[in-house]
């Protein structure tokens, strides 16, 4: 019953955390302008992760897609195969999950292949978290290099306008999808271990020979022994011994001793 609990409650937190993350990916608010120091402007912006919007103080939002990808950076473009990797790998997850969960039963589908199952949507469950995590702390790593860029730059009256821009909402909506799809996974490998059968375990027995010890050698067969073949049957079937004098000899040859 706690395997089965343990399962379930992994799929639903992985769903949760695929969901977040599909949802972070499409959001517009990875970057927003900072307002700190000007905090009435007539002019808001944000970007996202495949467009950019302005939003005026009427009310009135443009946005505009990138045209262009070899004009981004090249970590920004990383951030974008990282979410789509994690979003690919967790989708298919969900999909081996729900065929592994033990209180849906397919065919004659065996306990040992529910486990292996369960086993390998965790691992997806697990690779789709760190991605997500990953592609989002990266990105927030590029907006605090460039934040501390333009403040050094402000100050020190290099130029006298610029907009920086602070962490979204997409950011913390990306690291809790992804910590979800971590624990999840990690719970669905831990169900794996309750989905294995015990192995039936049996002692070995070792047989004796209620006979003597009999041991073989090569070469003529020792007197006494008990095993010496017959010499009529050794000779072959129709054999007679011929009859001998008193010195050993046959009084006549016998038909044997031509062959």
């Amino acid at each position: 019953m706690s395997t089965t609990i343990c399962q379930v409650m992994g799929f639903l937190v992985s769903s949760l955390g695929i969901a977040g993350s599909i949802m972070a990916t499409a959001m517009d608010t990875w970057s927003t302008q900072d307002l700190y120091d000007n905090p009435v402007t007539a002019v808001f912006q944000y970007q996202g992760l495949w467009r950019s919007c302005v939003r005026q103080s009427s009310g009135f939002t443009e946005c505009r897609p990138y045209f262009t990808i070899l004009g981004l950076p090249a970590m920004f473009q990383a951030v974008r195969a990282l979410m789509i990797v994690g979003i690919v790998l967790g989708i298919l997850g969900l999909f081996v999950c729900i065929f592994a969960l033990k209180c849906i039963r397919i065919g004659s589908m065996e306990d040992t292949a529910k486990a292996n199952m369960t086993l390998t949507s965790g691992i997806m469950f697990i690779i789709a978290g760190l991605c997500a995590i990953t592609g989002v702390s990266v990105f927030a790593n590029m907006l605090v290099t460039n934040f501390w860029m333009s403040t050094t730059n402000m100050y020190q009256g290099m130029q006298n306008v610029q907009n920086r821009y602070t962490f979204g909402s997409a950011l913390f909506v990306g690291w809790v999808a992804g910590g979800l799809a971590l624990v999840g996974g990690i719970m669905m490998c831990l169900a794996c271990k309750g989905l294995i059968p015990e192995e039936s375990r049996y002692k070995a027995v070792s047989y004796n020979a209620s006979g003597r010890n009999i041991s073989y050698r090569t070469g003529p067969y020792k007197s006494g022994s008990g095993y010496e073949a017959d010499p009529k049957t050794r000779k072959g079937v129709g054999y007679e011994e011929a009859p001998r004098s008193e010195d050993g000899r046959r009084p006549y040859p016998s038909k044997y001793d031509y062959v």
